[in-house]
């Protein structure tokens, strides 16, 4: 989608449809909206007094006035209560607008978004809303279903007749499109059936980013063996597509430490000799959604280019069972020399994680986020709603956080109490991969702790129950979701 600012008024941009936003129980005043309203003989007051729109969140209501606009369409987008309007409303009612437009036939839309936000803030979320809402995830229907799924609009204005909000609009919505396209890259590639996406796949992916002028490094079965990498070695070795870990670089900060993103690559996760029940393994295609999270995030840094230096880390396995599996009751020796008691083989996440993490911080990651669809346990504790975070100092903790509230991603802290410690011990090796059922998502963040050297600041983003969705919202069609991938491109963009 291409998304630009136009400096007029609504009544006189000229687009298939016009969009205004009404609030909760508004009637259009002496304001723009009103100036529509007026233009138009009422069609938007006679809409709120038929009940046909009552400015509730994400409602909409196409109008088709007989004159007064230089659109032959009026779409009115509710955005809840006027006092809760946010970035966030501002980037889920743009989402829900182009949604509510598809397969109309409308190709071009002209978006009036009002809310007394800082222009900069306010027209950045709008841009990822609606670059956000054209994604969908049948990239592999084909004849008419593909064609109906093709009908999306095309471009969007954001009308700002104010010349300073205009001009200070303008480089946000580039910063917008830039991350909500990289996050609808990240979809797609989460989305990806695991026939079609093979670890070494999932790396090539990361070769490519090479074309931003990255560096990127690929190590494969050999290059892991050498380097010592026995977690990814052992969780990839049932399957017969090898296992790969790849590192994307980019430098803007000359010779300064590296922030470390970090993400899960297990392109499809059957459980291995603990083998998954049947119902839903078909989601665990997605769980290497936190390493394309991280090639997607390390996309958008080649294009806004902060000024610091980041380091993309992912582990890319397939989990399969086989001759050559890893079992249970295995001791695997990692990266950095520690030794992991294998209980069971579905928990292999944390394992590849252990060798990421200790790699990254190796090649000069000095604060860490990983990112992984690690435990069911986290979607028991906090459903799809909100990212589970654990990690030390708190400080760091702190930033991660407040760098997802500014980009509108729910994120909640759970605890890593020392008494949590004692489940993921273990008498033959240096740790179990296994803490039981109770508290499994703590346990789950504790062992890959192990790997995290003493005082480097690190979080990890437990994603289990946000990485994707089963229901399609006003805004957002169901399947990945891209998440933590604007968290992680706002940090990198605060470092700098």
């Amino acid at each position: 989608m291409q998304v630009t600012v136009e400096r007029r008024r609504p009544t006189e941009v000229a687009a298939d449809a016009l969009i205004v936003n009404l609030f909760e129980n508004e009637k259009p005043g002496e304001g723009l909206l009103g100036e529509v309203d007026r233009a138009t003989g009422g069609v938007i007051s006679r809409a709120v007094d038929l009940g046909e729109i009552k400015g509730k969140l994400h409602e909409t209501a196409l109008l088709i006035p007989s004159a007064g606009l230089a659109a032959p369409r009026l779409l009115v987008v509710g955005a809840g209560a006027e006092k809760d309007f946010s970035t966030d409303r501002a980037r889920t009612v743009a989402g829900a607008a182009v949604r509510a437009l598809r397969k109309r036939g409308v190709k071009r839309a002209a978006l009036y978004l009002r809310g007394g936000l800082d222009a900069a803030a306010q027209a950045e979320a709008a841009a990822e809303g609606l670059v956000l809402a054209t994604w969908e995830p049948g990239q592999y229907k084909t004849g008419k279903q593909k064609e109906e799924e093709s009908q999306e609009v095309g471009e969007v204005s954001l009308v700002e007749p104010e010349a300073s909000r205009a001009q200070a609009a303008e480089p946000a919505v580039q910063r917008g499109v830039v991350v909500s396209e990289a996050q609808n890259y990240a979809r797609t590639l989460s989305n990806a059936p695991g026939n079609r996406l093979h670890p070494l796949d999932l790396a090539n992916e990361a070769r490519k980013l090479a074309e931003l002028g990255l560096e990127v490094e690929v190590l494969e079965r050999a290059q892991l063996e050498a380097l010592g990498a026995g977690g990814i070695l052992a969780v990839g070795g049932g399957s017969d597509h090898p296992p790969a870990l790849a590192l994307v670089r980019y430098r803007g900060a000359g010779e300064a430490p590296f922030l470390g993103l970090v993400g899960k690559g297990v392109t499809f996760d059957s459980g291995g000799i603990s083998i998954k029940p049947a119902e839903h393994m078909e989601q665990m295609r997605m769980d290497m959604s936190g390493a394309a999270a991280v090639l997607g995030a390390m996309r958008a840094v080649g294009h806004l280019k902060p000024k610091t230096n980041v380091l993309g880390v992912i582990a890319a396995v397939e989990n399969m069972p086989g001759g050559h599996s890893y079992r249970p009751g295995d001791v695997v020796t990692t990266l950095n020399g520690k030794t992991i008691e294998v209980l069971n083989t579905d928990a292999e996440g944390r394992i590849i994680l252990a060798d990421a993490v200790a790699y990254a911080q190796r090649q000069g990651a000095a604060r860490l986020v990983d990112a992984a669809t690690l435990t069911g346990a986290v979607v028991v504790a906090l459903g799809h709603v909100a990212t589970g975070v654990m990690g030390a100092p708190q400080d760091w903790v702190d930033r991660v956080m407040a760098a997802a509230k500014a980009v509108g991603e729910r994120m909640w802290q759970l605890p890593l109490f020392d008494e949590y410690r004692d489940q993921i011990k273990s008498e033959l090796a240096d740790v179990s991969n296994s803490g039981g059922r109770p508290a499994g998502t703590i346990t789950g963040a504790l062992f890959i702790k192990e790997f995290v050297g003493e005082g480097v600041p690190w979080v990890h983003l437990d994603i289990a129950g946000t990485a994707w969705t089963e229901k399609e919202s006003p805004y957002a069609a169901k399947g990945s979701t891209g998440v933590p991938l604007r968290t992680f491109v706002q940090l990198a963009l605060e470092q700098g």
